[in-house]
């Protein structure tokens, strides 16, 4: 089946991010303005859901439908509370400030993994780097409330985008390289540990480091119900353009669909059936696509 994309209103300019489905709407990020907009399938409306987020990027429902963001203005994993205020999750590792949180995801035990890279962009030019590295970091809900955070990779670069498995047993993390061309972008399965450590990755797509034809690599991923990855990634400049790819758990590309925008940026199911793809750009696009898939994630 050929996935038709819609563009849902205008593009917004800046970069959109981060799509969610709650049962019965999407929210997404639109980084540059710090807002969360909420777009209503059922009226096709688009409305601000939250303002003042900090230039807040990736989103994620926990279990019971919590929704938290890597609010990288902040450098920190916040929770949106549901009387219109804000916790602070995360804002250090080992005592020192966070870089700038990308993309989260949490697992069945209220866990959030996220990853935490240095995007300029997204932070005061004043601001400065202060950890001296670019890891996955998980933080761990604790009795009291708060959470004790710890660093999970060693051998990461620049990840982005991050999956948990279906079944809690993997951790699926984009590592983009994307500020070195000797490195290749990759799609890896790390073993999740009952201590909640990582074993060894497994490489399980890359996309080529050849200067000469640079591709990019994953930027954001949802899960479908056969527990597929499906994964925004491509770009005008080269390779095979702007995609959505859908790999099986063991690295098999099945389908790719191109996507009418210079760079996609992350993407989920939605509508109730959760046949519904929905996709963001970094030039602020937001579109729908009917597919043949079926979603999945942790919540609704």
């Amino acid at each position: 089946m050929s996935w038709r994309f819609q563009l849902l209103g205008k593009p917004l300019g800046g970069v959109t991010e981060g799509p969610v489905w709650d049962g019965e709407a999407i929210y997404i990020s639109h980084i540059p303005s710090s807002r969360i907009l909420r777009y209503d399938p059922d009226s096709g409306t688009i409305s601000e859901a939250r303002s003042d987020t900090n230039h807040t990027n990736g989103l994620a429902h926990d279990s019971r439908g919590n929704l938290y963001g890597c609010c990288s203005g902040g450098r920190a994993i916040v929770r949106f509370d549901a009387d219109g205020g804000t916790t602070t999750v995360a804002d250090r590792v080992d005592g020192i400030k966070l870089n700038t949180p990308n993309d989260l995801a949490l697992d069945r035990r209220g866990r959030v993994w996220f990853t935490n890279p240095w995007n300029a962009g997204n932070i005061d030019p004043s601001e400065h780097e202060d950890l001296d590295n670019r890891s996955v970091l998980r933080a761990d809900p604790a009795p009291d409330g708060g959470y004790s955070v710890s660093r999970v990779t060693f051998d990461t670069t620049m990840p982005n985008g991050i999956l948990v498995s279906q079944d809690q047993q993997t951790l699926y993390v984009a590592e983009s390289n994307s500020e070195r061309l000797d490195l290749d972008r990759e799609l890896r399965a790390y073993p999740i540990n009952d201590d909640g450590s990582l074993g060894d990755y497994e490489v399980l797509h890359a996309f080529g480091k050849d200067a000469s034809r640079v591709h990019r690599g994953i930027d954001g991923m949802c899960l479908d119900s056969e527990g597929n990855i499906v994964a925004t990634a491509g770009w005008e400049l080269g390779g095979p353009g702007p995609m959505i790819y859908v790999f099986s758990p063991a690295g098999r590309v099945i389908e790719t669909h191109p996507v009418p925008c210079n760079r996609p940026t992350n993407c989920c199911f939605g509508g109730p059936d959760l046949s519904t793809l929905y996709v963001t750009s970094t030039d602020g696009h937001f579109y729908r696509a009917e597919t043949d898939r079926i979603g999945w994630a942790l919540f609704p």
